[in-house]
């Protein structure tokens, strides 16, 4: 009888927050322009696929539970599908090609996600540039599982050609790329004086929760802060058991949300991400704020 009444506490508390999370949820609207656009890198300028004229792409955040329509316009000469990786229910039309100079609205409703999930182009490609993050807040007045981050800060590993890839590069070789990036910057091991470099601000002893998205095809990445350590609390759009590390291994395509608390003396850390078979690196930096406190 005793199982009997706390399995029926259980399933009321479960249909408690469902009701609660349907009742909070909020619809949100993005407009997604694909065009095809001129960026500079390793000193060089290229055509490439881009949504909204930014590489990577823009970010969609919302809350769990909430309901997500995307309204895409192909401005370009190729026709494209977007992938809306970690969600776990069907989007309706989500196989459906958008054609050169047509639109299409993707309507996503969200369950149980939370945390960090990606979106990417199909084709491998066009996902070479055509990507970005999906960040699910917790619900209005909901807890997080771990400590309340201050801030919150979104990097996403790419890489970048000296080639326009078009339709013909149906596959992307591992270690084919000439330089990887972090939000799009190359960093400064490239030999290019124009490169900028990616940089993180944060102040002594914040607490950050930092969502790393390997968006490299075919490569299994390493990540790590300079003298860091970090708390592994999320994965692929879901809550973890806590973990301590220094570093990340990011298989292709994957998500890890982890804690920061920047607790060295204040100055410049080294952010860097590397493949696992160590052909490029490419670095950032964590810049302090504020000055450590002396008692």
């Amino acid at each position: 009888m005793g199982s009997e009444k706390q399995g029926f506490i259980w399933l009321s508390g479960l249909l408690f927050l469902n009701i609660f999370v349907l009742s909070t949820a909020d619809v949100h609207y993005y407009e997604f322009s694909l065009q095809e656009s001129p960026f500079t890198k390793l000193c060089s300028t290229k055509i490439i696929l881009a949504l909204n004229g930014s590489f990577p792409g823009p970010e969609i955040r919302v809350r769990r539970g909430d309901t997500v329509s995307v309204h895409v316009h192909n401005q370009a000469n190729y026709a494209v599908s977007l992938d809306w990786e970690g969600v776990e229910d069907t989007i309706e039309g989500s196989n459906n090609t958008i054609q050169p100079g047509r639109n299409f609205t993707y309507n996503i409703e969200l369950g149980d996600e939370i945390g960090t999930l990606r979106w990417h182009a199909t084709s491998a490609w066009a996902a070479a540039t055509v990507h970005g993050a999906f960040v699910i807040l917790p619900v209005a007045n909901e807890d997080y599982p771990f400590p309340a981050p201050t801030s919150d800060q979104t990097i996403i590993l790419g890489e970048w050609f000296r080639e326009e890839l078009t339709e013909a590069n149906q596959t992307i070789a591992p270690g084919s790329a000439d330089a990887y990036t972090i939000n799009g910057h190359p960093g400064e091991t490239y030999g290019c004086s124009n490169d900028t470099t990616f940089e993180m601000q944060v102040d002594y002893q914040g607490l950050y929760l930092v969502r790393v998205i390997n968006a490299v095809a075919n490569e299994t990445m390493l990540f790590d802060i300079e003298k860091h350590r970090l708390t592994i609390v999320g994965q692929n759009g879901t809550y973890t058991n806590r973990s301590f590390t220094s570093s990340l291994t990011l298989a292709p395509g994957q998500v890890i949300d982890v804690l920061l608390c920047p607790n060295q003396n204040v100055g410049r850390y080294y952010i860097t991400a590397r493949s696992s078979s160590g052909r490029h690196i490419t670095n950032g930096i964590l810049r302090y704020t504020t000055t450590t406190t002396s008692f």
